[in-house]
């Protein structure tokens, strides 16, 4: 066999167990511990593998955080109590926090100072979601605390997004692009996810239910969230893919919920199973499955995880879990070695290209 065609066969054999072994991801388990009290939750990871969420002190109050390599970095707050919603690539995070005045506002924290970003006109205000380009979006009270608008915040001007003919709407998450979901109140007082896509705020309806919530958007514009269903009074989790509104079903038991999503259609969030049980899930683009028991939690020590509520394109997730009595943040590090029989045929293979060329050479 000629080496150009042994090298070629090498690269064939490496491509076609990578597709069969698509699924095979291993995931390194991540405690990312608190800012000294008992608890902490994981809400949002950027590209990078930072995570933001929120944690209680040893004082027993509660402040945002951004996690980063190994480290849990408390970014302060503008009063009182803070809680962090969303980071982008950058770093920068968004959330909301009491201020001296003892109102909630929103924040963006740019690596080093929380900035307070105001409000359309009331006292309270929440930062929600935030791009790459640094468009912030969330909700805030206008004039007179009369009605709780959804906003998109850009360069020190917070605009009104409006509602679906109600009195109140808050955007949930925001992808580059600047279109924003979330939920807003209907003309009959019904609650409806929306997509806005920079110009007009459209009702994405519910899986039969009078109420259904956005909570994550895609690149593509791919929105996961929660709906009632048309019966009873379960709540489903579903993925709209701009067209159709997909219920993605539970884990046995009676609801979900689908808070993250990745341009890959991954969707995380949580579902009760068959004992009744709240679990964090992944869904795979075909199949709901319970995420501590795809990464076997409980063989590294955690009781159980909780909720998933943040996922990147790298396929990592971040969440609350159980540890040692304690419901913690944690962060799921994806990767995809590749397996020892194929690496040994692998170099079986590039054996075969070196007694080639020593034959050649001889």
């Amino acid at each position: 066999m000629k080496k150009s065609r042994l090298l070629g066969a090498v690269c064939i054999c490496l491509f076609t167990f990578g597709v069969s072994s698509a699924h095979a991801v291993s995931y390194t388990i991540i405690d990312l511990g608190t800012l000294g009290g008992m608890e902490s939750w994981g809400s949002s990871i950027n590209a990078s593998g930072e995570v933001t969420g929120s944690s209680s002190t040893i004082e027993g109050s509660y402040r945002a955080f951004l996690y980063s390599g190994s480290t849990m970095q408390d970014v302060g707050t503008l009063g009182g109590a803070s809680y962090a919603r969303s980071l982008n690539d950058s770093g920068q995070v968004v959330g909301y926090s009491d201020t001296t005045g003892g109102d909630s506002h929103a924040f963006l924290y740019d690596g080093s100072t929380m900035h307070d970003l105001g409000t359309l006109g009331g006292t309270s205000s929440g930062g929600l979601g935030i791009n790459n380009s640094g468009q912030v979006t969330g909700t805030s009270n206008t004039t007179g605390d009369s009605s709780q608008h959804a906003f998109l915040y850009h360069n020190g001007t917070m605009q009104d997004l409006g509602t679906l003919g109600g009195t109140r709407s808050l955007g949930w998450g925001i992808n580059d692009s600047g279109w924003v979901t979330g939920e807003s109140t209907t003309g009959d007082g019904s609650y409806h996810a929306f997509l806005y896509d920079g110009n007009t705020m459209q009702d994405l309806g519910t899986l039969g239910g009078r109420y259904s919530w956005g909570w994550g958007i895609n690149a593509s514009g791919q929105v996961t969230g929660s709906s009632y269903l048309s019966e009873g009074n379960d709540i489903h989790a579903f993925l709209y893919d701009g067209s159709t509104m997909q219920d993605l079903g539970t884990l046995g038991g009676s609801g979900s919920q689908a808070f993250g999503i990745n341009t890959s259609g991954q969707v995380v969030g949580e579902a009760s199973n068959a004992a009744g049980q709240d679990v964090a899930f992944f869904y795979d683009g075909s199949s709901m499955l319970d995420l501590c028991v795809l990464v076997d939690c409980v063989a590294a020590g955690w009781d159980s995880f909780i909720e998933a509520v943040g996922i990147n394109d790298n396929g990592d997730i971040t969440g609350m879990g159980n540890i040692n009595g304690q419901d913690h943040a944690f962060l799921l590090v994806a990767s995809v070695p590749i397996p020892a029989a194929l690496w040994l045929f692998g170099s079986g293979l590039l054996g075969l290209v070196g007694m080639a060329r020593r034959k050649k050479a001889a």
